[in-house]
């Protein structure tokens, strides 16, 4: 039974951010990191993908679509974002393997909340669209398949962070670290014996700065300017991804 598990999801590749968070002392001093997807898809893979294989047994990974979609990029497929072909390009054959080996979800037990499953997008696809005024309907669909002592469900995906109860069931995002959709900052969530939703502030002009420097991604200062910066609000994003629940 893991007392606290911190819930890091969305990474998006941006160093900065992910240090800010692993310096937290909550995370600290968490007995495991969950990281939710998405985790290398952005200017400093590399860098982001070696900080975190340096704390070894302390993290759990899953994988995300942008995970999935950097190894097929890597085999020749060609993806609509720039910043992830490039991305694909900088991978060592280890961080390749390790991304197209990583599980889609991962069920694990935590002080007072029992099995939580963790995902990306949803238990059973690692890129369909859930948010947190999805119909009822809606979520038992995507939740159809998940055995009856799953009480929590944490995901991530859309960058925006939310708790909410589905039919007795809590679901949690817990936002996203690199590419926040609504304000600047990193954000996370920490489980055991509840849920908090968290938030670090860090220096995101400085962080703007660094990964301008030492991303050799033609764009890394239009990237950190748009994602660092949270230019997209909340509503902004909840327009875009609403058509895709179903509603």
């Amino acid at each position: 039974m893991l007392n606290r598990v911190a819930v890091l999801s969305d990474i998006h590749g941006v160093l900065p951010a992910l240090e800010a968070v692993l310096a937290e002392p909550d995370v600290a001093a968490a007995d495991l990191i969950v990281l939710t997807g998405d985790i290398a898809a952005g200017p400093q893979p590399v860098e982001v993908l070696d900080r975190l294989a340096d704390l070894g047994d302390r993290v759990c990974w899953v994988g995300g679509n942008a995970d999935r979609e950097l190894v097929e990029a890597r085999a020749g497929r060609s993806l609509p974002i720039e910043v992830s072909n490039w991305a694909a390009t900088q991978l060592r054959d280890d961080q390749v393997d390790r991304l197209a080996a990583l599980p889609r979800t991962v069920t694990l037990p935590v002080a007072g909340l029992g099995p939580v499953l963790f995902c990306h997008a949803t238990p059973r696809d690692d890129e369909e669209v859930v948010l947190v005024d999805s119909r009822m309907a809606r979520w038992a669909e995507v939740f159809a398949d998940l055995p009856a002592e799953v009480r929590t469900v944490v995901c991530g995906h859309t960058h925006m962070p939310f708790a909410r109860l589905v039919d007795r069931r809590l679901v949690v995002n817990p936002g996203s670290v690199g590419m926040p959709y609504g304000g600047t900052g990193a954000y996370w969530a920490l489980l055991g014996p509840g849920v908090q939703l968290r938030r670090t502030d860090f220096d995101v002009d400085a962080a703007c700065v660094r990964l301008a420097a030492e991303s050799s991604f033609p764009d890394a200062a239009g990237f950190a300017d748009e994602y660092v910066r949270s230019r997209h609000s909340d509503a902004d994003a909840l327009a875009v991804f609403a058509p895709r629940d179903g509603r």
